[in-house]
């Protein structure tokens, strides 16, 4: 990717605003934080994505851009960091910011298996966790379902001797739901991964109450929409009732209404600025949306 002044500018003030967070942030105290249901493990309800924002390549400029909102994100209180080898460089620039940072213990890193061979995972898997630069992960997920059988399987045997902590699948944009839910009703996983949002709501007729029965952990995947949300609500006023929630943006409005849900564990929303996660971060602070907010909500972005 090309540097430029304005990318540099922004990057340098990144870092430094990383050394002294704004009151907000420490007035609010850290982000609420529900329990993974296979262990009792209780995690933040805002995570961090990394698909797009941090395949930055090898520019010195965007990785530093990275590590900075990584800091942010762990200052505010973070913890789990979700990457994919699909995600092009994102993985060694995770590694790069960790390094950078000092290796700060609270990450829960969440990782993926992304091949169609059925006997590559296990190395796959080690290649990931080098690009990190961490001991082992605490969560390794079957990437879209690809080759599940087999990579459930190496993942199964890494979580019984000890190399990784949980298993999970994924799936995005409302795809594959009925295998999906073959999968948690007869597999032991302890997370799933899928897309949920103020307009994409189908998991709220089977997958969201099937891992509450089966008590598997839920994080939320493209929760703006991979931005179209966010972007499509920008010029709109915010109605006044979003101030019972004690929300200021769009994106913390939006994500509300995906973690009132019970049954959601974590959001990851993506960003490539510092501002923008330690607001996300904020939206697991204060009060929540009841069922009928929530519908108001949906119904408001529906129709803007």
């Amino acid at each position: 990717m090309r540097t430029t002044r304005r990318t540099f500018v922004h990057a340098s003030l990144a870092a430094a605003a990383v050394a002294l967070l704004p009151a907000s942030v420490h007035a609010q105290g850290p982000p609420a934080r529900r329990a993974i249901p296979s262990t009792g493990e209780a995690v933040p309800m805002v995570g961090l994505g990394t698909w797009i924002t941090f395949n930055v390549g090898g520019d010195p400029v965007l990785r530093d851009e990275c590590a900075s909102v990584m800091a942010a994100f762990f200052e505010a209180g973070g913890r789990m960091i979700d990457s994919s080898p699909m995600y092009g460089s994102s993985q060694p620039v995770i590694g790069y910011g960790l390094q950078k940072l000092g290796r700060p213990a609270m990450l829960f890193s969440a990782e993926k298996v992304w091949t169609s061979s059925t006997t590559a995972g296990p190395a796959q898997i080690e290649q990931s966790r080098r690009f990190w630069g961490v001991p082992k992960f605490d969560l390794v997920q079957v990437h879209n379902l690809l080759a599940w059988k087999a990579h459930l399987r190496t993942l199964f045997e890494m979580k019984a001797a000890g190399a990784l902590r949980y298993v999970g699948i994924t799936t995005s944009d409302g795809r594959r739901h009925d295998l999906f839910e073959q999968i948690m009703r007869n597999e032991p996983i302890d997370f799933v991964q899928f897309s949920y949002n103020a307009v994409d709501r189908e998991a709220e007729q089977r997958l969201l109450p099937l891992a509450s029965e089966r008590g598997i952990a839920v994080i939320v995947n493209r929760p703006f929409r991979q931005g179209a949300l966010t972007h499509r609500l920008k010029d709109e006023p915010l109605p006044e009732w979003a101030a019972e929630l004690g929300v200021s943006s769009w994106a913390q409005l939006l994500l509300k209404f995906i973690l009132a849900h019970p049954a959601v564990t974590v959001a990851i929303p993506a960003t490539t600025r510092v501002d923008h996660v330690r607001e996300n971060l904020l939206a697991a602070a204060g009060p929540m949306p009841d069922s009928a907010m929530r519908q108001r909500i949906s119904a408001l972005v529906k129709g803007l």
